[in-house]
């Protein structure tokens, strides 16, 4: 069949609409509160934006049908400059963009033209982007929808930010920040294109004087200028006279730009060719002249554009004098550390092999000198007055000794606006900042931290990383949408500062956005009440609702977001909950997500693989795609969607759809393999729940997809050599996997489930419980199909046509024996000498050690089984072998293969055995022989 999915999913989406399925309030029931980091509404989103919101959504379906109250809402982000930027850029016509509209997106060129301003591009991608979540299924109580510039929403940010200020966590000072020179705003990573957090390093400057001139170096090991031999200039450049702080100072432009943003008074006066400064002199701070030689590696985009070379320890110096001859410059070593002779740099690089400056080798070299200088080295009695000191003190005092301040640079540059800008670090003076390197708030960050779930695992420990580096944070900013600082109106809160606790709004918004309450009335008192539970004179029946609300559904239960959000959003979220709340509403769970790609490259409009997300629902269905979605890779790696797989995908569903169709057929006998298919699905139920619950999304969907094929292939050819049946137990295994599926494809799981003519819906039912185990079942089902398997390969080796089958079971002594080997392997025995061992200081000893050929044998076939089939047989007990295999392979073989079987036991002394075979056989490997 072929599924009309766009008519299948309207039907569905419009029932849950209609029945409110989606919306919660409190109720005796227990509650899981999901949230997920809600999108930026300046352009229409792709695959890539839909992984995050469907994990979040099967996660909560998963747990609406494990019975709990799930409230999980969505808003959206307005506030910030990418709705500035992307409003500047279509004012200004810009081609790359309103051809990404048009061509890649579809947006039609009249409302296009309708796009004049920051609101009105931000409700109208809103609009999309909220489309786009109904077509694709998510489970959203819409009620609680909010826009970040909305008046309820401004008051909820001014009680935070108001309340962080109290607490003395938002201070004013000068820090630096990555900086939009166009817009004059601080920027974070949602400020960016291709969403980059700029980081930057702090670079001491070493002051060398030529005559009235200053010819600064830049260097991240400022002990080291006691070393220092020469300075090295780029011959090809052209640098810059210019007057700093009212110092003439010789520098690359790029330098002297960075360093007008960081609050110096710079004033360009001339330019000097780098040809001019080689040949030269400098005086260094350490005392005595240096040359300045040529280097084209001295790059003026980086630093000054001049270097201070210290040969004895820089592997890169050391290097580049040997290449020029030495230049008559002996390195002088000034870092006594263990393991190096008079020349650190040099003993690295021979070391290594390194010939030439081109050697990628070299970074190696250097980092491990750097590395064991660092936490080894003491400066020597060539550094004055600070001989002695280790290195890693040193540093710092130094730095303080030389007195010229710093140069901060970008190292992950270039970084550039969302408006095209390329970003600077800037001092900023009088701003307001987020004191995030508080040590009293990182502990308690991090008891949360460690009190909480971290899906997956691993990324746990990338949490603790952050927030040993994290500093103060610029939290307002001058220009772009978003609400006030209410104690200092001409800043605006940072778009990542006003987004950190929303989750708490989304429980009170419901109130707000039907009238019940109006924006004004949430005072600092009133939010307050309702977050802390603090005394309110004016605590009305509104109030006391919202109150009620919070206390219900707060904390948040599990939050939701993608892998870049770790050294921002996601930390910021733990930090300022400990911040404000009470511990026993601090959040309980992170779940977080890799990216998604498109053929191995990340998605963008310069590549031509983005795919908009409604496209994609409009031609191949919305669970076809979520179920690529989910598919393509587990949570923490990067999902390389395949667009060409979601036909495929779309085919299995209609598969599965059209086996639903059938009436159920009436309860029959229950055969020996209709016994084995549940007790199988018993196991897929269990494996299912267990990888959902860890969110190992893409292992369950699999399972319920794929894994369970093979299973119904044997028990189809089962049934059917019995002449028909089992009609009862596949309708059993329909039911579940249509409940199974309901989370992650909704509108055909509750197709299934319609046409099974089931009552309700599968998405509104619950989860599966599997059946009871059947060990003996599972043991039996297992002999037989291994048999088969058996018999098909000896037919495949020999070319043989049967006529007849004669199989012989393992007698009575070799059973025994097994399942004594089998008890010593699940206690943990897995050594031949182990097992030899514990067979001869128990019953059955003497036969044991007459036969260890067997013993060494029948170790192998259990270590060669699975798990599962090692769990049923001890827990089953043996097998009445030659029972079962007369019952259930015998017409099985004869319907598939036209050969008669006999079966016998090795044991039975009128079993026909002309071959010499029975003496062969083995606990579930019988012997077999073929006429």
């Amino acid at each position: 069949m072929t599924a009309d999915w766009g008519a299948i999913e309207a039907k569905w989406r419009g029932r849950w609409a209609a029945e409110r399925r989606h919306e919660a309030d409190p109720g005796p029931g227990k509650k899981m509160f999901i949230t997920v980091a809600y999108p930026y509404p300046n352009s229409p989103q792709h695959l890539g934006h839909g992984r995050t919101y469907t994990v979040a959504d099967v996660h909560a379906r998963y747990c609406r049908m494990r019975g709990y109250n799930v409230l999980f809402p969505m808003g959206f982000h307005y506030t910030g400059t990418p709705i500035l930027g992307m409003a500047r850029r279509i004012e200004a016509g810009d081609e790359e963009v309103v051809s990404g509209l048009r061509d890649v997106f579809g947006v039609p060129e009249a409302d296009i033209a309708t796009l004049t301003g920051p609101e009105r591009i931000a409700d109208y991608f809103r609009r999309e982007i909220r489309e786009g979540m109904v077509e694709m299924g998510y489970s959203i109580d819409w009620r609680r929808e909010f826009a970040t510039t909305d008046p309820g929403y401004r008051r909820f940010v001014e009680w935070q930010v108001g309340s962080l200020r109290d607490k003395g966590l938002i201070v004013q000072g000068s820090h630096p920040v990555g900086w939009c020179p166009d817009d004059g705003n601080p920027v974070s990573q949602h400020d960016t294109a291709g969403d980059v957090e700029p980081s930057f390093t702090e670079y001491a400057l070493v002051a060398f004087r030529a005559g009235g001139r200053v010819l600064p170096a830049a260097t991240l090991r400022p002990e080291t200028v006691f070393g220092a031999t020469n300075l090295w200039a780029n011959p090809g450049a052209e640098y810059v006279r210019a007057r700093v702080d009212g110092e003439e100072w010789v520098v690359s432009e790029e330098c002297a730009r960075k360093l007008g943003f960081l609050g110096r008074d710079v004033v360009i006066e001339g330019r000097v060719p780098g040809s001019e400064l080689v040949g030269t002199e400098a005086e260094g701070p350490q005392g005595g002249r240096v040359p300045v030689l040529a280097a084209g590696f001295a790059d003026p985009a980086k630093g000054t554009g001049i270097v201070m070379s210290v040969p004895a320890h820089a592997p890169a110096d050391w290097r580049a004098l040997e290449d020029l001859g030495g230049a008559g410059i002996e390195p002088a070593k000034i870092i006594d550390t263990e393991g190096y002779g008079e020349c650190p740099a040099r003993e690295a690089c021979e070391r290594l092999g390194i010939r030439d400056q081109g050697d990628p080798r070299l970074e190696e070299a250097t980092s491990e000198v750097y590395g064991k200088e660092f936490y080894g080295g003491v400066l020597n009695s060539g550094c004055g007055r600070f001989a002695g000191m280790p290195v890693r003190e040193a540093r710092d005092a130094v730095r303080e000794w030389l007195g010229a301040g710093a140069l901060l640079e970008l190292d992950n540059a270039p970084v550039r606006c969302r408006c095209g800008a390329e970003c600077v670090v800037k001092m900023l003076d009088n701003q307001w900042f987020l004191d995030y390197g508080d040590a009293g708030w990182k502990e308690r960050a991090g008891r949360c931290l460690a009190s909480m779930s971290v899906l997956p695992p691993e990324i746990s420990g990338e949490f603790g990383r952050v927030l040993g580096w994290l500093r103060e944070r610029a939290c307002a900013r001058q220009r772009g949408l978003g609400t006030r600082l209410p104690w200092d109106l001409g800043w605006i809160v940072e778009s990542l500062s006003d987004s950190v606790v929303y989750m708490a709004y989304y429980v009170i918004a419901r109130f707000v956005n039907d009238g019940t309450v109006a924006p004004d009335e949430l005072t600092r008192e009133a939010l307050d009440y309702v977050f802390l539970g603090k005394e309110y004179a004016g605590a009305t029946g509104a109030a006391r609702l919202m109150r009620a609300e919070f206390e219900y559904f707060y904390p948040v239960d599990s939050r939701h977001s993608g892998r870049d959000l770790v050294p921002n959003h996601l930390t910021f979220f733990v930090l300022n909950h400990v911040a404000l709340f009470g511990e026993a509403d601090w959040p309980r769970q992170i779940v977080v997500n890799g990216s998604v790609l498109m053929g191995g490259k990340k998605m963008s409009k310069s590549m031509g693989n983005i795919v908009p997300l409604r496209g994609a629902i409009a031609e191949h269905g919305a669970d076809p795609v979520r179920l690529a979605m989910v598919l393509s890779a587990e949570l923490l790696q990067d999902a390389d969607v395949d667009v060409a797989s979601v036909p495929g995908i779309a085919r299995k569903l209609e598969a599965m759809l059209g086996a639903c169709g059938a009436p159920a057929p009436a309860p029959g006998p229950a055969h020996a393999e209709d016994r084995w298919l549940l007790a199988r699905l018993g196991r897929l139920v269990e494996a299912a729940t267990a990888s959902v619950e860890r969110m190992r999304l893409r292992e369950a969907l699999h399972e319920v997809l794929f894994g369970f094929e093979s299973d119904l292939q044997w028990h189809g050819r089962r049934a059917a050599a019995r002449g028909g049946g089992g009609g009862a137990v596949l309708r059993r295994v329909q039911e579940a996997r249509a409940l199974l599926l309901a989370p992650f494809a909704p509108h055909a799981a509750d197709e299934m489930w319609e046409r099974m003519g089931m009552p309700g819906t599968a998405t509104g039912s619950a989860w599966p419980e599997p059946p009871g185990r059947d060990a003996a079942a599972l043991r039996d089902e297992g002999l037989v199909r291994g048999v088969m398997d058996d018999i098909s390969n000896i037919l495949r080796a020999t070319g043989l046509e049967p006529r007849r089958i004669t199989v012989y079971a393992a007698g009575a002594e070799k059973s025994a024996a097994y399942g004594r080997i089998l008890g010593l392997v699940a206690s943990g025995s897995a050594d031949m000498r182990e097992v030899m061992r514990g067979l001869l200081g128990g019953e059955g000893a003497g036969w044991a050690k007459k036969n260890p050929e067997f013993v060494q044998r029948a170790l192998r076939d259990v270590l060669s089984e699975t798990a599962e089939s090692r769990a049923a047989r001890s827990e089953a007990g043996g097998a009445d072998e030659e029972a079962v295999l007369r019952a259930e392979l015998a017409p099985l073989a004869r319907a598939e293969l036209g050969a008669e079987v006999a079966v016998y036991s090795e044991d039975d002394p009128a079993a026909p055995d002309p071959a010499g075979k029975a003496r062969h056989a083995r606990p579930y490997k019988p012997a077999i022989l073929v006429e």
